[in-house]
């Protein structure tokens, strides 16, 4: 009797214990160590959704990005700005940074943190030469179109972030980066923290004033720090957005449905290479693609078979590794070399698939020269030995087997001959020494 007074409250206890992590009062730490592009969009934005659906005390994005597609980056930055749950970037670990497209979205931040040794900034759009990962300068007027784009973009929501506007807009005049604690004492940033439980304690009770004009007090020290983890579907899809892997699915997507067109029936190569050329066009649709690139791809196994065909000493190979190496450096037009095809990458694909392709063609079509060497017509024109003698019949040794034979002359044993008809399994031969005559059966 003495204990029912404490069962309801030891219920209740044990039912909290046993409450899913969703319906607890949380930080949701989304990670994204990656380029800017679709897929992450798409993966911070569910890791919001997860956080308002489960009442989250706030969202800590950790970033470290080198940049990547104005576009995505325009999407992650409106996904921050209309958030309901306030949410944390923290440029970490130490090493790491949030350069380009990057530095927007920290700024976007209603709270904006960085480790020691990290850095953000240099967020001038630029034009890559794919060849040379050089930037390509501007036509003065493009050049300033693209400039006070961006500048307008970081002015919407900067200057609401109680943020150093005149220093964040020099980042895209003058490509200028910033260190942790230069981006602290310039006031572009709020904390410099060593990890994340360090900087969870120092905004404790910190009041903030939300894009929306409202005003929210973080309750943050102590919280849990709950991982959103990709699923397996974005994990996949995160690993064809890697430019490499879409431009090798691609070419091996290529060769073998090629292979398959030759071989009709072999099945295994047209699975694989049909599989191998979706799986790339669907990368390649998140990607900026030259759609001139896949030209000169092509055009590159054209080359191939041409040699296969006529036997240009290599000069067609040579022709159709360049054009290829060229197709895939130019096949994503990225703003950053993290989202471009490395001329290393392209080399080592290029060349010993180059080599490879041309001597599988040159095996399928010498294959279609040879004669039949199966069956019957297989043995016509061998060369066996007389082994009883031919007057106008007797046996010849022929592949290891003795056959019944028949001459227009005699042939005595251990003479040579060679095989011109088969018919009922007797075989119609003559001496290698006679003028060869070509049987009727072979025209």
């Amino acid at each position: 009797m003495k204990l029912r007074p404490l069962l309801l409250p030891i219920t209740i206890a044990i039912s909290f214990c046993f409450l899913p992590p969703a319906a607890r009062a949380d930080v949701l730490k989304i990670v994204v160590d990656d380029t800017i592009q679709p897929m992450a969009v798409e993966f911070i934005d569910h890791g919001m959704q997860e956080a308002k659906r489960s009442h989250s005390e706030a969202i800590l994005i950790e970033l470290n990005t080198p940049g990547g597609l104005m576009v995505s980056m325009h999407e992650i930055v409106e996904k921050i700005l209309d958030s309901p749950v306030p949410v944390i970037v923290y440029v970490t670990p130490a090493g790491a940074h949030a350069a380009s497209a990057g530095f927007f979205i920290l700024e976007s931040a209603d709270v904006a943190a960085m480790a020691p040794a990290t850095h953000t900034g240099a967020a001038h759009p630029v034009l890559i030469n794919p060849l040379t990962d050089k930037s390509i300068p501007l036509d003065p007027v493009m050049k300033e179109k693209v400039e006070n784009d961006a500048l307008a973009m970081l002015r919407s929501y900067i200057g609401k972030r109680g943020r150093n506007q005149q220093v964040a807009e020099s980042t895209i005049k003058d490509s200028k980066a910033l260190t942790a604690d230069e981006a602290l004492a310039q006031h572009l940033i709020d904390y410099v923290a060593s990890d994340e439980n360090d900087l969870l304690r120092q905004m404790d009770g910190k009041t903030i004033a939300r894009f929306d004009g409202s005003k929210t007090t973080l309750h943050v020290a102590g919280k849990t720090v709950r991982l959103y983890e990709m699923s397996l579907r974005e994990q996949t899809l995160s690993l064809l957005m890697n430019p490499t892997l879409a431009a090798l699915l691609l070419t091996f997507g290529l060769a073998a449905l090629y292979i398959e067109f030759n071989h009709p029936g072999a099945i295994v190569p047209g699975v694989l290479g049909f599989i191998a050329v979706l799986l790339a066009v669907f990368a390649l649709h998140f990607l900026p693609v030259r759609y001139e690139a896949l030209v000169l791809i092509v055009g590159a196994f054209v080359l191939y078979a041409l040699e296969a065909k006529m036997h240009s000493h290599g000069i067609l190979t040579a022709g159709g590794i360049f054009i290829m190496v060229l197709g895939m450096l130019l096949l994503v037009d990225g703003p950053i070399p993290e989202m471009r095809v490395k001329l290393w990458a392209a080399l080592s694909i290029s060349i010993p698939f180059g080599l490879i392709t041309v001597f599988l063609m040159s095996l399928a079509m010498h294959a279609r020269r040879n004669k039949v060497v199966m069956g019957e017509k297989g043995i016509i024109g061998e060369t066996g030995t007389v082994t009883a003698s031919l007057n106008p019949s007797g046996t010849v040794l022929l592949r290891g087997a003795l056959w019944n034979a028949t001459a227009t002359v005699n042939v005595p044993v251990g003479q040579q001959v060679v095989v011109r008809g088969i018919h009922n399994l007797m075989l119609e031969v003559e001496p290698v020494s006679q003028p060869a005559t070509l049987n009727p059966a072979q025209a």
